[in-house]
């Protein structure tokens, strides 16, 4: 079998550009397409946790961000009326000079990304994406949307939640679902004591409190949103206030202070879990087009990283890509499947009122993840 030399990468997000900057390191060609026009970011900020931090480390692009960022190590949970549950310590993975977590700006986060990516010599193609893609064996023909053909050795599905890559190849058997719950998030001026990741637990709701700078922070909330209701963007500051309702402390003395209908960012949670492997031919799916899931463990974005370093470090050891994409799943099936499984549980629980200690699923957690990848 032809050996890989030039990749195709499709989707520009955190796992697309990423992947740019693995392959890049390592010498393969790189084309990316993103389908929208412009560099524009979905959301607040990101919680880079343990994990995560160790994999933008091994990207080389760790020290690019952190002046944008916010330093910590600890992660406390707390009850909805602001009594604080536990400490959980993170760990250090990256090196005892760097952090155990991040709080960041996708801005912030996604500028470094491009920037990385188009400096190690990736081509970044805007308002593009893939047409049509034929897989004879030996390559990949695509058609772009913009009618231009080109030739790969690998191509690289990116591009998300909605996957067109995925479309292609698995058609409509494989399609996202929503769970039932929504996530709002809402930047605040950071107050003094959010000087780490504070979670907010009950049975009815989950809310934390993330610092993005020195000046930032983000104040997030699930919600439980029968029929996956279109919300009017006008509605959106009263609507977050109201989901607000059981919560105290810091989380109930901020709440007032969400008036801007444009500063609220609203998703419904959607999910889906591509049935292994998440490969046909010289095509394979990374990120949230394989495996997308809700937030409440914070790993989304960490998952898709792994996921790119991985099959960077696989695709140089060379050798049939059978083999390639035999090692990538091994190593990347199991973690990613217990963060969604998890992630989706914990959403359950929240959705049927069942109000448990979150402490040792976060614990339990991050040492899973902090074991190497």
């Amino acid at each position: 079998m032809k050996p890989v030399e030039k990749i195709l990468v499709v989707g520009g997000g955190i796992g697309g550009l990423g992947a740019a900057i693995a392959l890049r390191r390592r010498g393969f060609a790189v084309d990316l397409v993103e389908v929208k026009p412009d560099w524009t970011v979905y959301g607040v900020g990101i919680i880079v946790q343990c994990n995560v931090v160790r994999a933008i480390a091994q990207l080389g692009i760790l020290d690019h961000f952190l002046d944008s960022a916010f330093s910590f190590d600890n992660v406390s949970i707390y009850r909805t009326d602001g009594g604080r549950i536990a400490t959980i310590p993170g760990h250090r993975l990256a090196g005892p000079d760097y952090p155990a977590n991040v709080g960041v700006s996708r801005r912030a986060l996604h500028n470094v990304l491009v920037a990385s990516a188009a400096e190690l010599g990736a081509s970044l193609r805007l308002g593009v994406t893939v047409e049509t893609l034929n897989d004879d064996g030996d390559g990949v023909d695509i058609l772009f949307t913009d009618g231009r053909r080109e030739r790969y050795d690998l191509v690289i599905g990116a591009d998300g939640l909605f996957s067109k890559v995925r479309g292609l190849l698995w058609g409509d058997a494989v399609r996202p679902r929503f769970t039932g719950q929504s996530v709002w998030r809402y930047n605040f001026r950071r107050r003094p004591e959010v000087d780490h990741l504070m979670s907010f637990t009950g049975p009815e709701a989950n809310a934390g409190l993330v610092p993005l700078t020195d000046e930032l922070m983000y104040m997030y909330v699930t919600s439980v949103e029968p029929g996956n209701p279109r919300m009017e963007t006008a509605q959106l500051p009263a609507l977050m206030r109201e989901r607000l309702a059981g919560f105290g402390g810091l989380i109930g003395e901020l709440r007032e202070e969400i008036t801007d209908p444009e500063g609220v960012v609203y998703k419904p949670l959607e999910v889906v879990f591509t049935p292994e492997p998440w490969h046909r031919g010289r095509v394979v799916l990374i990120g949230d087009a394989a495996h997308a899931t809700t937030p409440h463990l914070g790993q989304g974005a960490g998952m898709a990283i792994e996921d790119v370093l991985v099959l960077a470090e696989e695709l140089e050891r060379g050798g049939p890509l059978e083999r390639v994409f035999a090692a990538y799943m091994d190593r990347r099936l199991p973690r990613c499947k217990y963060i969604a499984e998890t992630s989706i549980q914990i959403g359950e629980w929240e959705m049927n009122k069942v109000d448990i200690d979150r402490s040792p699923i976060v614990r339990q957690m991050l040492e899973l993840t902090a074991q190497p990848i």
